[in-house]
């Protein structure tokens, strides 16, 4: 699984989504306002990360596979025109649309990005992959509670999607000043990806705001 790190005020490497556009648990980046986590997993991946029964023509498959190699690698000119030439022949999968839009949104365009999502998600209305990247943008444009949405969908429709947990924390922290729900999204962001000692230090940075929080109402009592 191509996995992500970020730093602050630094560029996320991405990750792809795949053919069947199913969603990831994945590793997390580093906490800061202006970014959000996105990814998916490797073309023929379901919602586990684990290689689903092929169910898509082989040569569809193959054309998907190139295309995110070429993602990966950072040629997001290149990419973007395969994943084109992909759509014109298998217009019917949302996880190049999914690619299509984390190109777009890489590149800064939010209306193309907004289109692919909307081309992604009208193929499949669930695809927690979309509505994370559906989130991200909106989240990106002020619309934390619209984001909120997506991000709840998202892990509504896979529990197991670590990124939404991850991006539902950082929106609940740093946006809409709720501690707790963020806590409980970090919580089972740990527990889905294993031993993030970064995520461990924000976790235990909200257990003492929150008891500290608690102490002050209590006097105030």
């Amino acid at each position: 699984m191509l996995l992500q790190r970020f730093t602050r005020g630094g560029l996320p490497t991405l990750l792809l989504c795949s053919l069947l556009a199913a969603g990831c648990a994945g590793s997390g980046p580093a906490k800061a306002p202006e970014q959000a986590a996105t990814g998916a997993v490797p073309a023929g991946a379901d919602a586990s990360g684990t290689l689903a029964a092929p169910v898509i023509p082989p040569e569809a498959l193959t054309m998907f596979e190139q295309a995110t190699a070429i993602m990966a690698s950072g040629d997001y000119v290149d990419a973007e025109l395969r994943f084109k030439e992909f759509l014109l022949q298998y217009p019917d999968y949302a996880g190049a649309y999914v690619n299509l839009a984390i190109i777009y949104a890489n590149n800064g365009d939010d209306e193309q990005t907004q289109q692919a999502l909307d081309q992604a998600l009208a193929l499949d209305p669930e695809n927690p992959a979309a509505l994370n990247q559906m989130g991200i943008l909106l989240r990106k444009n002020g619309n934390f509670l619209g984001a909120e949405a997506a991000y709840m969908k998202a892990v509504t429709v896979s529990p197991d999607y670590a990124l939404a947990h991850y991006n539902l924390g950082i929106l609940n922290e740093l946006y809409l000043q709720r501690l707790e729900p963020a806590l409980q999204h970090f919580e089972i962001y740990q527990s889905l990806v294993g031993d993030d000692q970064q995520v461990a230090k924000w976790i235990a940075d909200l257990e003492r705001r929150i008891a500290a929080s608690q102490r002050t109402a209590n006097v105030a009592e």
